[in-house]
């Protein structure tokens, strides 16, 4: 078993981002918008706003109130596309339940999505044109390349079907000429389908989701997952009894985390790059 260690990774990109940041002709400009007052996107902005300085990219979060209206939000969206001072939106998920998130999304313009949401950004993204690539699904790409994996033809089977994560990571790594299955809620007999794989992909946000009867020797196990247990972070693969059957398996936390937020960072730079270059 060898950890796929996200840490080490992330720190390669964001010395990268750090160097291309230096040779720009202005500081590119993050702007996140938080609407509501929940506790783990406060942490997630933080962290995001932090990385951001230690690299020289200028960033900032607007909160709105909890009752923020859909056309009060889409208007500041609005304003911020306008912004020739702004280069990157990021509008941070969950939203009220009031809110529309597809709307909202679609009102970003696309050069300035960061998060690559989009669906010019998810079309390019299926067309293999250069877009904006959400963060998640391209660093466990740039994780999967560091450690020198050659996916064709390997069996992969990525769990949960988000836009974010689960879908944008399957497109990329079809592209890489991988079989990939993918699991979701509603998929019956998961035990079964998983067992047979050479690389598991979990990202569904519940601990202990991927056991060791379910992988099986020599797989390679990728986790997304982000739980808290009893006051820790733990991921949706049962670590202890899982890492032994594997040949590289990702940690929680320092696995996939870390190349989020290096990848994030590396989007923001593209972000403002697309804006140059009009």
């Amino acid at each position: 078993m060898y950890l796929m260690d996200g840490k080490e990774t992330a720190k390669k990109v964001r010395a990268e981002v750090k160097e291309e940041v230096k040779l720009l002709q202005h500081k590119p400009h993050l702007l996140v918008i938080w609407v509501g007052n929940d506790l783990a996107s406060q942490t997630y902005v933080q962290s995001k706003e932090k990385a951001c300085n230690s690299v020289g990219i200028e960033a900032t979060t607007l909160h709105l109130s909890e009752d923020t209206s859909q056309r009060e939000l889409i208007q500041t969206i609005q304003e911020a596309n306008e912004n020739p001072h702004i280069h990157a939106i990021l509008v941070q998920m969950p939203l009220p339940n009031h809110l529309d998130e597809k709307e909202i999304i679609n009102a970003i313009d696309p050069r300035k999505d960061v998060d690559g949401l989009h669906p010019v950004n998810q079309g390019k993204l299926m067309l293999q044109m250069p877009g904006i690539i959400p963060a998640t699904p391209k660093g466990i790409m740039r994780l999967i390349d560091n450690y020198c994996i050659d996916l064709t033809g390997k069996k992969v089977i990525v769990i949960g079907r988000s836009m974010l994560v689960g879908k944008p990571l399957s497109i990329l790594m079809l592209q890489r000429s991988a079989t990939v299955t993918m699991a979701h809620s509603k998929t019956k007999n998961l035990h079964e389908l998983t067992k047979d794989m050479d690389v598991i992909v979990s990202a569904v946000g519940k601990p202990k989701l991927i056991t060791a009867d379910m992988v099986k020797e020599g797989a390679i196990v990728i986790d997304v997952g982000i739980n808290r247990v009893l006051g820790t972070i733990v991921g949706d693969v049962d670590y202890l009894s899982v890492a032994n059957k594997t040949s590289r398996i990702t940690p929680v936390p320092g696995g996939v985390g870390p190349m989020t937020i290096a990848c994030l960072l590396e989007n923001v730079v593209e972000c403002y790059k697309l804006l140059k270059n009009d």
